[in-house]
């Protein structure tokens, strides 16, 4: 079976994306790349940042990596400001960062609280502060990984729904204030296998596929797929959306 090439959409255009060593990140960074993007992986590891850019330039495409704190207002200013030395514009940029720890309200100390919304939603406002000026002046897009979480509830897991229903409004309040310069969407992914499904059991597994209409779990590309269609200009009509890419788990029963 011949494979169609992917589009070159993103030639000439440079992406940042955070949490971009492993699961959706990685992907999404070898989808933009592919495409013709120049993109910097960041990352808190940042060896394994390193091996997804060396990947990326060992298939020719263009890449560069960089170690990136994602609650660090100063390591975002600096890292913003290499992307611009790097290439001189910033077109995409791809916010995919969270920590899904459980527990009930009740259950919760003031720490897991906190340290939940600061990674999830404190670091889009620090990345997105630091990128407007450079996407403002390329017209360009930025898209957040939210969650299913946001859109309908599971139990035991508040702060992390709490966190990424924070990012779908967030994304209408921007897409608003930076209409006409800057589109800004979310992509709420469902059950995708990554490296956090590793230890899951196999009978929850078997219960989220069987409540998934598509019949099977997420793939980390196929969030990429979304990703990149929403930052490049074949969705440039589209803003302020909040895009669930599930397999239809959100339209399922909880039973």
């Amino acid at each position: 079976m011949t494979v169609a090439a992917a589009p070159a959409r993103f030639t000439g255009r440079t992406a940042l994306l955070t949490g971009a060593a492993s699961g959706i990140g990685a992907a999404t960074a070898r989808r933009l790349a592919a495409e013709g993007a120049s993109v910097l992986v960041t990352d808190v590891d940042a060896e394994a940042a390193r091996q997804v850019a060396e990947e990326i330039r060992a298939g020719g495409g263009r890449a560069q990596d960089r170690t990136l704190d994602v609650t660090s207002p100063q390591q975002w200013a600096v890292t913003v400001a290499v992307a611009e030395s790097w290439t001189g514009r910033l077109d995409a940029l791809h916010l995919n960062v969270g920590r899904n720890l459980p527990g009930a309200a009740h259950e919760l100390d003031d720490a897991a609280w906190h340290d939940q919304l600061r990674l999830c939603l404190d670091s889009v406002f620090y990345g997105v502060r630091a990128a407007v000026p450079l996407l403002r002046a390329a017209k360009g897009a930025v898209v957040i990984t939210s969650s299913v979480h946001a859109a309908i509830g599971f139990k035991g897991f508040p702060a992390y729904a709490a966190a990424k229903g924070g990012i779908d409004a967030l994304v209408r309040q921007l897409a608003v204030e930076y209409g006409g310069r800057i589109r800004f969407n979310s992509v709420l992914p469902g059950a995708v296998v990554t490296a956090l499904w590793a230890d899951t059991p196999p009978e929850y597994k078997a219960q989220t596929i069987a409540r998934t209409p598509v019949g099977r779990l997420g793939a980390p590309e196929d969030i990429a797929a979304a990703v990149a269609f929403l930052a490049s200009e074949d969705a440039s009509f589209v803003t302020g959306q909040n895009l669930l890419v599930d397999g239809g788990r959100s339209i399922t029963s909880q039973e």
